[in-house]
């Protein structure tokens, strides 16, 4: 099993960096392979609304001068999806909202192609603002069926300056225990070995769109 990370911070090793790789130790101690990409430090375009990737149908999102169609098909062969950002004026970062603004896009026109993945969110903020950008992230998770992980607390971190959330004990316990839930997620379903009924938004989209 594999769960892959998308850190939504400039900082690669900054504070949303740190709280990602606290949730990575636990998973990677229950055998869980893990991996993390820096969409924060890319160029990332906003969706144009061309609906392409409703007439292609191809899992491919039709701006393909970014590294947004290489995620795509990680995200296709991973089990478990974690979606990080810093807090930028009280939500989640730029590259991080156009990453998902054409991901959901590409994912609802392939049959909600993420459905049933296990997905978690991680916010690192200075102060205010944590939890509006957890319930966006998991507004992707909610849009495309998938299966959302809690922790004992919201999952968010606190600091400013890079490093600074290693000293929030209980942003970090908050860490450990998500990793801890998603690894027991993961790991009933694999064993449980059930294959849920799939259910389709594309036929609702046609129909909006006329």
């Amino acid at each position: 099993m594999k769960v892959i990370a998308f850190n939504g911070s400039p900082r690669a090793k900054g504070n949303t960096a740190i709280l990602i790789d606290t949730v990575f130790t636990e998973l990677e101690a229950e055998g869980i392979d893990t991996e993390k990409i820096d969409v924060g430090i890319k160029p990332v375009r906003g969706c144009i609304a061309c609906m392409q990737c409703f007439e292609n149908k191809d899992g491919r999102c039709a701006i393909d001068n970014d590294a947004l169609n290489g995620w795509l098909e990680q995200m296709r062969e991973a089990n478990g999806i974690i979606l990080g950002s810093p807090v930028y004026c009280a939500d989640l970062s730029g590259q991080m909202k156009s990453f998902l603004d054409r991901a959901s896009m590409v994912a609802c026109a392939n049959d909600d192609m993420f459905q049933h993945k296990v997905g978690a969110s991680v916010v690192a903020a200075r102060r205010a603002g944590s939890v509006h950008t957890f319930h966006s992230l998991n507004n992707f998770f909610t849009i495309l069926q998938m299966i959302v992980v809690g922790s004992s607390y919201w999952n968010m971190g606190f600091g400013l300056e890079a490093g600074e959330v290693e000293r929030d004990a209980e942003g970090l316990n908050t860490m450990r225990n998500l990793g801890l839930n998603m690894a027991w997620v993961l790991k009933s379903i694999n064993k449980a070995g059930i294959k849920p009924p799939i259910t389709s938004q594309v036929a609702e989209y046609q129909s909006l769109a006329g």
